[in-house]
């Protein structure tokens, strides 16, 4: 199996397997193609709260920041009307938040990870008591030591900082944490892990492309290749 360094890097081929001592994953477009859930979810909120309609494409923009920023940079909205805006989308989200399905290959990977004892974290700046949720009912809740998410409000929501508070958790469950790797599918996951001085492994099944990844250690088209990558067979 051959995955490369991500763009941007020397075209190499990297040791295999690259051994973490830790795995931390993205949730939205890595894990779960949530997109679909997300978008109706914000088309309703936006026909409720009034809001000039935008392009799916558009919409597409909201998908893996936290909220408050999605809602601030891509719709103008600040202050109370973005805390109405938010709790507007989230209402409607609960009624679309488990038709996410797991990507073709997720679940393999992270349960040949879980049987080989690496430590296993999910990092998401979606609100942690829905990540759970969504995990749980995908059968995967149990896979992982720790799940880092936002807070009310979207509190602690940005992508380093649910990093490195899942390493803070993987740490206290007793897990190795001095090698951790993130895996995720968009720039504010390589960004994220930057920030906490850790790799990033780019998931291209997801919603990104290697020009979004760059910076990524590696990039992967399938799970499969990130098990090649880690050492698993998946």
């Amino acid at each position: 199996m051959h995955v490369t360094a991500g763009a941007g890097r020397e075209d190499r081929q990297l040791p295999l397997p690259y051994a973490p001592t830790a795995v931390l994953f993205d949730l939205d477009g890595t894990l779960i193609d949530s997109a679909p859930a997300i978008l109706a979810a914000l088309e309703l909120a936006f026909d409720e709260l009034g809001l000039p309609k935008q392009t799916p494409a558009e919409l597409m923009r909201f998908v893996g920041p936290p909220l408050v920023d999605g809602f601030r940079l891509n719709a103008g909205l600040t202050g109370t009307a973005n805390a109405e805006a938010v709790a507007t989308y989230r209402r409607h989200y609960r009624d679309t938040m488990l038709d996410s399905p797991l990507y073709d290959g997720v679940a393999e990977l992270v349960r040949a990870l879980h049987a080989a004892g690496v430590p296993l974290a999910v990092a998401t700046s979606k609100h942690e008591g829905y990540a759970r949720e969504i995990l749980e009912h995908a059968g995967l809740l149990d896979c992982f030591s720790a799940v880092s998410g936002a807070a009310a409000g979207d509190l602690g929501g940005r992508k380093a900082q649910v990093i490195h508070a899942a390493i803070e958790r993987l740490a206290e469950a007793g897990a190795d944490v001095s090698r951790p790797v993130h895996i995720g599918d968009l720039d504010h996951d390589v960004a994220g892990a930057r920030t906490e001085g850790i790799d990033c492994i780019g998931a291209l099944w997801g919603y990104g492309n290697p020009e979004i990844l760059r910076g990524a250690k590696a990039l992967a088209a399938a799970p499969a290749e990130v098990g090649a990558l880690l050492g698993v067979e998946v």
